[in-house]
């Protein structure tokens, strides 16, 4: 007998809860826009999420944040008063320290160096900008969009200010910084070369600065410090307004001087701002929920953080480089981009761009394919263009974006390559010979639908030769299933992964465990709050009730992670004595649940789905699980004026797709991708 479902529901305690963050959009009389319900805050507090308030454009390599002290992650923490200044790029939401930090930059009265007090009454922040007071009563602006970004000082009162900009600054290893022309505050330019997430690789970026005092560029050559730190002491009035306008690159300091005049040029703060909040808007507006609660303004946020990696690293010209160093150009009317976490977001955040934006999804697709082109690192090389993390899995997202009519990249070229790889690949633990065999399940299906049988074959074999250590190590349950990282597993346990195979579901469900097992002992896992919310290897879990028929159970579930506190049990390195109690999304700066990283976009695309009341349970299968939107109804704005609206039906009616009773718990991309109307029975 299968386990009732209050017994499953039993450990998610159901409690109502209502908390906003500081800076939230009051209601208004008019709807207010989707933008202006964006929240940068959430996730920001300690590590709940490893986010900042950065201000930063859609996909943009600029992300402009403060530096605080203590710093939590990459810099900041929304629990800390003191201020050391902002600095230009960061990894978006990613472990270890994060990334980023590049060319930090600081103003104080006299000789301060700081850390400043701030004033966290007046911090303030939305997509492409940020603001707060310090220091007495500085007043910090910035803004930013694409690769360029401002970061603007009002001056409270008369005297002397002392600004430094540090290009040794980072939230990894530096290992170079240069300035290659810095004669005066009109024309900085620089080379900085620093770690990737985790220091596993090198990455390379140029910039190029001009300082302005009330608008005029600063002539006056700075004093060195320590090498390479540029100070520039000015004498000021009330009200005098320091800027520095930065461009980056990573092809060269020429470059990024171009990137400065074409991206920023003599706009101001104010304008560089409305046109950051003008490209969130067109971005924001591809999908429409109603309201503006809390719901819809964590679907927002949520939605912002999907939109911010992978980065586009091209300069207007169409140069950018490779992740082997060389000097490329891109094809007239297209885009490239780097800063992967594969790994986190192959489920989740690059399903979510296929089904969004196809159009961006071809030039990421390309992206990713020329990776094997310049011959793919697992985590990142020692020449990559921007900050990144790691790239397994790039041949299942290939797959799933060809599969749903995604070009942008020659699979019949690439697919050698990523056979190549394969043989790469670990297998020496569990999670090890599960995550490689999807990898080679994913060539062998790129094979077949190139017509390659022999190819498909072969590599089917050997996907599927994964299976009899999966009936040896998870078909029958061990004392030492609930042990984190137990037979050097990877920030999970036995139980977490058990379930991980989702490209060989069928043969999961009817033959390694058989459907009533499979059941019964999915229920056990969420009943004895085995379940990890806090890590991407079994998030997809909730959602395999409704892939065995029981979609009632899914939507409860994903109810429950929604919207309601529940038990955490996990960290990345062992379970807890007593788990962290609380929700695992919420509209607050502590708004991931305890030990959760947003990981590039990855928990913050799962929302979107659960919210939407789709899933892509399989990466490179073209199909998405039904669910129940959280919502009466989600309007997604399709290429070429397409609509697709999920609604709720009534209680007791089927699902159906524009009108007819759908027949499986799967609804294909092709038909979403054309528009129609999915109504969610009940």
């Amino acid at each position: 007998m299968l386990i009732a479902l209050p017994r499953l529901a039993a450990p998610f305690a159901i409690l109502a809860t209502a908390v906003l963050c500081p800076n939230a959009a009051q209601a208004q009389d008019t709807a207010p826009e989707p933008v202006d319900l964006v929240d940068p805050f959430v996730g920001t507090s300690g590590d709940h999420g490893q986010l900042t308030p950065a201000a930063t454009g859609p996909y943009g390599m600029v992300q402009l944040s403060p530096d605080t002290d203590p710093a939590q992650h990459a810099g900041y923490d929304h629990a800390a008063s003191q201020l050391t200044g902002f600095s230009h790029t960061r990894a978006v939401g990613v472990g270890c320290g994060g990334g980023g930090g590049d060319l930090h930059v600081a103003l104080g009265y006299g000789a301060e160096s700081g850390p400043w007090l701030m004033d966290k009454a007046t911090e303030r922040a939305g997509p492409g900008w940020y603001s707060v007071q310090y220091g007495g009563g500085i007043a910090a602006e910035l803004a930013a969009n694409g690769a360029a970004g401002i970061v603007r000082f009002t001056l409270p009162h008369a005297g002397n200010v002392r600004l430094v900009i540090d290009p040794r600054h980072s939230y990894t290893k530096r290992h170079s910084a240069e300035w290659t022309q810095g004669a005066s505050g009109a024309d900085l330019r620089a080379r900085m070369s620093a770690g990737t997430v985790c220091d596993e690789g090198i990455y390379h970026l140029s910039s190029a600065s001009q300082l302005r005092l009330n608008g005029t560029p600063v002539t006056a050559a700075p004093t060195v410090l320590d090498g390479d730190r540029l100070v520039f002491d000015l004498a000021v009035q009330a009200g005098d307004r320091v800027e520095l306008r930065t461009g980056l690159s990573v092809v060269d300091p020429a470059s990024a001087a171009n990137v400065l005049a074409q991206q920023i040029g003599d706009r101001s703060v104010e304008e560089l701002r409305a046109e950051a909040r003008a490209s969130w808007s067109r971005e924001l507006a591809r999908v429409a929920v109603p309201g503006d609660g809390e719901a819809t303004r964590l679907f927002y946020t949520h939605l912002f953080r999907t939109m911010q990696t992978p980065a586009r690293i091209d300069d207007a010209d169409g140069r950018y480089r490779r992740s082997d160093g060389s000097l490329q150009q891109v094809p007239a009317g297209h885009h490239r981009y780097a800063g992967w976490a594969v790994w986190d977001n192959y489920r989740t955040q690059l399903p979510l761009l296929a089904l969004l934006d196809p159009d961006r999804s071809a030039d990421i697709a390309a992206s990713l394919a020329e990776l094997y082109l310049a011959g793919k690192a697992q985590w990142a090389t020692d020449s990559e263009p921007f900050i990144t993390v790691r790239t397994e899995h790039a041949g299942v997202a290939l797959l799933d974006f060809r599969r749903k009519g995604i070009g942008g990249f020659d699979a019949a070229q690439v697919l050698p390559l990523m056979e190549a790889e394969l043989a790469t690949l670990p297998r020496a633990t569990p999670d090890q010979q599960i995550e490689t065999a999807y990898d080679v399940w994913a060539a062998a299906e790129l094979a077949a639908d190139l017509g390659d049988t022999y190819r498909a074959e072969r590599l089917r074999a050997d996907a599927l030769s994964y299976r009899p250590m999966w009936l040896e190590t998870f078909r029958d349950i061990a004392p030492d299933f609930d042990v984190v990282k137990a037979r050097g597993l990877y920030q999970g346990t036995l139980w977490q992964y058990r379930w991980a195979p989702v490209f060989d579901l069928d043969w999961l469900m009817d033959e390694g465990l058989g459907r009533t097992r499979f059941l019964a002992e999915l229920d056990r896992f969420f009943a004895d709050g085995l379940f990890n919310m806090t890590n991407q290897p079994d998030i997809q879990t909730p959602f395999l009730f409704a892939a065995a028929g029981q979609p009632d159970r899914t939507r409860a579930l994903v109810d429950t992670i929604l919207n309601h506190p529940m038990d955490h049990w996990y960290t990345n390195a062992g379970k807890r004595a007593a788990p962290w109690h609380g929700r695992s999304f919420a509209l607050d700066p502590v708004g991931y649940a305890d030990g959760m990283d947003d990981d590039a976009g990855g928990m913050a695309a799962w929302y979107v789905w659960a919210s939407m009341g789709l899933y892509p349970l399989v990466p490179g299968r073209p199909e998405y699980l039904v669910a129940a939107p959280a919502f009466d109804h989600v309007t997604i704005m399709l290429p070429r004026d397409r609509r697709l609206t999920i609604t709720r039906g009534p209680e007791g009616t089927p699902t159906r797709w524009n009108g007819t009773p759908l027949d499986s718990a799967f609804v294909p991309h092709a038909a979403l991708a054309d528009g129609g109307e999915l109504r969610v029975g009940r």
